[in-house]
């Protein structure tokens, strides 16, 4: 399965099945040259008809992805990206290793830390000497054109996710929310990637959690 586009950024390495509780998809392999970093796409079913397909563009989130952090909602939004590809029979989800918004694992738990000493997220990236968000989806295109995918109905929260891919030549024709319940811990977090990242958030009193915590 050849790389299609861009090659000199990735390359395509290997595909193989991939069951979930919500589907079985197909799990797929890209390397980036310029760092060696393992980046995913997880497929189901006929994608690369030319109609818009489903899609989420999912950022490395160790600590909510694996270990189930409440700091975040990174988890959540993984996993309700997946159950609503499988739902509908066919999308894609490209999971790219680019952890704590661009600034690495060890640094993000440095941030944790700031954090924990009263500043918000966007302050702490910032004291470290970082970007508030230094992601690069740059990748996505190659990724997509490996599947033939040009135009997307694009799970997400965050307008500036939907300007990058479409200054890459990729059409998102719709934005489908991606929202998730709130808690005690990841409340404040919420706010602030809507007050000062431009996130678009439910309000607070509909993302009361079943159990009645926030």
């Amino acid at each position: 399965m050849p790389v299609t586009a861009n090659e000199e950024l990735l390359d395509y390495a290997t595909s193989c099945a991939l069951p979930t509780p919500w589907a079985q998809f197909t799990l797929h392999a890209f390397v980036e040259h310029a760092t060696g970093k393992e980046h995913l796409a997880m497929t189901l079913g006929d994608i690369g008809d030319g109609e818009p397909v489903l899609a989420r563009v999912h950022s490395e989130c160790l600590t909510g992805d694996v270990l189930f952090s409440q700091r975040c909602d990174c988890g959540a939004q993984l996993e309700g990206a997946l159950r609503k590809i499988a739902a509908e029979g066919r999308g894609i989800l490209l999971y790219l290793r680019q952890e704590g918004r661009g600034i690495g694992l060890v640094n993000k738990m440095r941030a944790y830390r700031l954090q924990e000493a009263g500043v918000d997220t966007v302050e702490a990236n910032l004291q470290l000497g970082f970007h508030a968000d230094a992601r690069n989806y740059t990748l996505c295109q190659p990724m997509f054109a490996q599947f033939g995918i040009t135009r997307l109905r694009l799970m997400t929260n965050n307008p500036r996710k939907i300007d990058a891919l479409e200054k890459l030549g990729i059409e998102v024709a719709e934005r489908v929310p991606l929202l998730v319940n709130r808690n005690a811990f990841n409340n404040s977090y919420l706010n602030t990637k809507e007050a000062k990242l431009g996130h678009l958030m439910t309000p607070l009193a509909e993302a009361v959690a079943e159990d009645g915590e926030l």
